[in-house]
C-alpha cells in the first residue's frame, strides 16, 4: 500500500502540476477559451489509463498459468523500465517542466483548440498509462484480492492533487528536485523488487531458468504471512524464497542505478536561480505564471 501510494503521489502531482501549468498559461496570455481543450484532453486520457488498466486486469484471465507468468513478468520488466527512466527524468527536468510545456503549448495554440487538446492528452496521459502498469504489477506481486494497493493509490493520487492545487493558488511552495530526488531514491528501491519478481515470474513461466536454485529462505524467521512479511512484500516485493537470479538481478539493478541518480541528484551543486530585481533569488517553485 505504501509502495502504491508513492507511485500514486508521484504520478498524480506531475500530472496535476501538468495541468495546473497549462491552465495558468492560458489563463495568462488571456486564452480562457481554449481551457475547455485542455479539461477534454484530461478527461480523455483519464479514459484511455481506465480502459488500459482494465485490459490488464481482465485481459490474461483465460490464459494459461504459464502464459500469464510470462505477460506478468515481461510487463514487470517493462514497469522497472518506466520507473527508471521516470525518475531520472523528473530528477532532471523538474526545473524546466514549465518552460517546456509553455513551449508546446504556444506552438499547439497557433494550430487550433485540437492541436491544445492532443497536448494535454499526451502530457496527461503517460502519467496515466504508467500508474495503471504500475498498480497492475504491484497488485500481481503482492498476490492480493484486497483492495489495499487500490486505497493507497487512490489516496495518493488525492494527496497529489491537493497539493498541485495548493501550489497553483500559491498557498503551497513545494522544492520539487527536492521532492522527485527522494521519492525517485526510494522508487528505485521498490523497482528493484520488481526486477526481481519478474524474474521470478518468468522462470515460474519456463522461460527464465534456477526456479529450484535458492539463494536463500528466510520464510521460517519471516514467514509470507506475518506482518513484517506483508509490508515488505508489499512495499518492496520481497520474498523470503529468492533464487540466485532473482538476487543477482535485483543487485545487478540497484548498485548501478542507484549510483548514477544519487550522482545526478546530489553529485553537483543545482544551478543558480535566477535574480529578481531586488537581488532576492526567486523560489523554486511557485504559482504556475
Amino acid at each position: 500500500m505504501i509502495a502504491n501510494y508513492l507511485i500514486g503521489l508521484r504520478e498524480g502531482l506531475e500530472a496535476s502540476l501538468v495541468i495546473g501549468i497549462l491552465l495558468a498559461y492560458l489563463v495568462k496570455i488571456e486564452r480562457r477559451d481554449l481551457m475547455p481543450a485542455v479539461w477534454g484532453g484530461v478527461l480523455a486520457a483519464a479514459g484511455i489509463s481506465i480502459a488500459f488498466g482494465a485490459l490488464l486486469t481482465f485481459g490474461p484471465s483465460n490464459l494459461s498459468f504459464e502464459a500469464q507468468e510470462a505477460i506478468g513478468g515481461t510487463l514487470s520488466i517493462v514497469a522497472v523500465a518506466l520507473i527508471t527512466w521516470m525518475v531520472f527524468w523528473m530528477a532532471r527536468m523538474a526545473r524546466s517542466m514549465r518552460s517546456e510545456l509553455h513551449a508546446k503549448l504556444d506552438q499547439a495554440i497557433n494550430a487550433g483548440a485540437m492541436a491544445v487538446f492532443g497536448v494535454a492528452i499526451l502530457a496527461v496521459g503517460r502519467e496515466g498509462l504508467e500508474t495503471a502498469l504500475y498498480l497492475w504489477v504491484g497488485a500481481q506481486a503482492a498476490q492480493t484480492s484486497s483492495l489495499a494497493p487500490l486505497l493507497g493509490a487512490v489516496l495518493g493520487l488525492a494527496t497529489s492533487f491537493l497539493i498541485g492545487w495548493a501550489i497553483y493558488r500559491g498557498a503551497l511552495k513545494l522544492n520539487l528536485r527536492t521532492f522527485f530526488a527522494w521519492t525517485g531514491a526510494f522508487l528505485i528501491v521498490v523497482a528493484a523488487g520488481v526486477l526481481a519478481y519478474g524474474v521470478h515470474d518468468l522462470q515460474e513461466a519456463g522461460i527464465l531458468p534456477g526456479l529450484d536454485n535458492l539463494a536463500f529462505d528466510v520464510s521460517a524467521a519471516i514467514p509470507p504471512s506475518s506482518v513484517i512479511g506483508t509490508v515488505l512484500k508489499g512495499v518492496f516485493n520481497f520474498s523470503p524464497e529468492t533464487t540466485v537470479l532473482q538476487a543477482v538481478a535485483w543487485l545487478a539493478y540497484i548498485v548501478p542505478v542507484m549510483f548514477l541518480f544519487v550522482r545526478q541528484v546530489w553529485g553537483s551543486a543545482p544551478p543558480p536561480r535566477p535574480a529578481t530585481p531586488d537581488g532576492a533569488a526567486t523560489p523554486s517553485v511557485s504559482k504556475p505564471a
